[in-house]
């Protein structure tokens, strides 16, 4: 015993030596600054491995976690990473406001569409595209290596075939990448595993007016399929991951587990966005939603489980589907929305920022560039986009996505100047 009590301060000395530096090290501090005007940037994240600070009214930030590299976004700029023995303690992020066209799951596939959209890009405004990974259908457009989308047949058909030669190839054009991915309409997982599938009152598997099944909002397995899609999307290098279909049915029709009340239903929509934002939170990526145009009116969940106030303490981009022709029931004062779609879309997004508190550059809507198909049939062209996008500039909002389910765009754009003017596409 006499021999021990003399070893041990050695042994400690020794211990002390040998164990990492890591578990020691002081904190992380520095600031945030916009690279363009130097000032501080408030609410900036902060990510070392699955730590998360925020910075103050000053861009100061402390952070202790994890990891070789801190990971920094924040809202209207483009996010970057920092190595740890690199870091500056003055960090500029560079503005950024996404203006974007979509293309779906058989678009960026499409040798033709795919090279007209870029193409659009080249030339105008447009800076950003949204891609579908997995689609209305179901389908995931690149080789997945999720097993379940192997089992249920989402995987039949490729059309990304290789998902980070993709981003790598947009980021290379100064090309901001969203990934779409369709949540709670996926037939192919509702078919293949009934168990999953919401059912009628007989106890036959539920359908949409389309004739497609759903799996149930409330079952954690099919949020757990979404967001591995997801966190692969992240990891090979997408900015923006953004949920569509990220409700329940507009139907009262199929019956559910659980009781379909507004707050089970607002419950499980928020639920599972937050557990999707935990899951990203290594990969530094923004996370947004496309939500219903009348969400932000109505102070109820629109019965799909969609409440401004919720989803607005899970995303960090509303994307309401401000598109005229969803309006079917008009807005005060507008009863006939596709003959103002300017008003439509700047009085929406008002009336969700005088609710919601939350500054301009948190929205970010889908403007309509299709025809009309609840009103007149009219076209949507130059005039009827412009007027709309003009309207989300004159918000403030983080740009906006124009949608056309063709994959076809030109009319309402910007070109890119020319010795200081700019002029519309034909």
């Amino acid at each position: 015993m006499k021999n021990f009590k003399h070893s041990f301060p050695l042994l400690l000395l020794l211990w002390s030596a040998l164990s990492p530096v890591s578990t020691f090290a002081a904190p992380y501090v520095g600031t945030v600054l916009d690279a363009d005007t130097r000032k501080p940037i408030e609410n900036a994240f902060v990510t070392l491995g699955f730590t998360v600070a925020r910075t103050d009214p000053d861009g100061k930030f402390t952070i202790d976690g994890n990891g070789e590299k801190l990971c920094i976004r924040a809202y209207g700029h483009v996010r970057r990473e920092v190595p740890l023995n690199a870091l500056d303690h003055g960090i500029t992020l560079n503005p950024f406001i996404p203006k974007a066209i979509y293309l779906s799951f058989y678009g960026i596939g499409d040798k033709a569409l795919r090279a007209s959209a870029l193409g659009v890009i080249q030339r105008t405004e447009v800076n950003a595209l949204v891609i579908d990974l997995k689609g209305d259908r179901g389908g995931v457009s690149f080789k997945s290596t999720t097993p379940l989308a192997t089992q249920i047949g989402a995987r039949k058909i490729t059309t990304i075939e290789d998902i980070q030669a993709l981003v790598s190839e947009l980021h290379a054009k100064g090309i901001y990448a969203i990934g779409r991915i369709v949540v709670f309409k996926d037939d192919p997982l509702a078919t293949a595993r009934p168990d999953l599938a919401l059912r009628t009152a007989d106890g036959a598997v539920w359908k949409d007016r389309e004739g497609l099944s759903w799996p149930d909002p409330f079952n954690k397995m099919v949020w757990r399929y979404n967001i591995d899609l997801a966190e692969e999307a992240a990891r090979a290098g997408f900015d923006e991951i953004q949920f569509d279909y990220v409700r329940f049915p507009d139907s009262m029709e199929p019956i559910y587990p659980a009781p379909n009340t507004e707050k089970n239903r607002v419950e499980t929509i928020s639920g599972f966005l937050a557990e999707a934002r935990k899951r990203l939170v290594p990969y530094n990526v923004f996370l947004a939603a496309d939500i219903f145009g009348y969400v932000a009116w109505n102070t109820d969940d629109t019965h799909i489980g969609q409440k401004l106030q919720n989803l607005a303490e899970v995303l960090d981009y509303l994307s309401f589907m401000l598109y005229p022709s969803g309006f079917k029931f008009g807005i005060p004062g507008y009863p006939d929305p596709v003959q103002h779609p300017r008003e439509i879309v700047l009085l929406s997004l008002e009336r969700a920022q005088q609710r919601s508190n939350l500054p301009a550059i948190r929205f970010r809507p889908w403007l309509q560039a299709f025809r009309d198909y609840a009103f007149d049939r009219r076209l949507f062209q130059t005039p009827q986009i412009r007027a709309q996008i003009e309207a989300a500039d004159h918000f403030g909002s983080d740009g906006w996505m124009l949608w056309n389910p063709h994959n076809l765009y030109g009319d309402g754009l910007q070109n890119k100047p020319i010795h200081g003017l700019n002029v519309f596409t034909p």
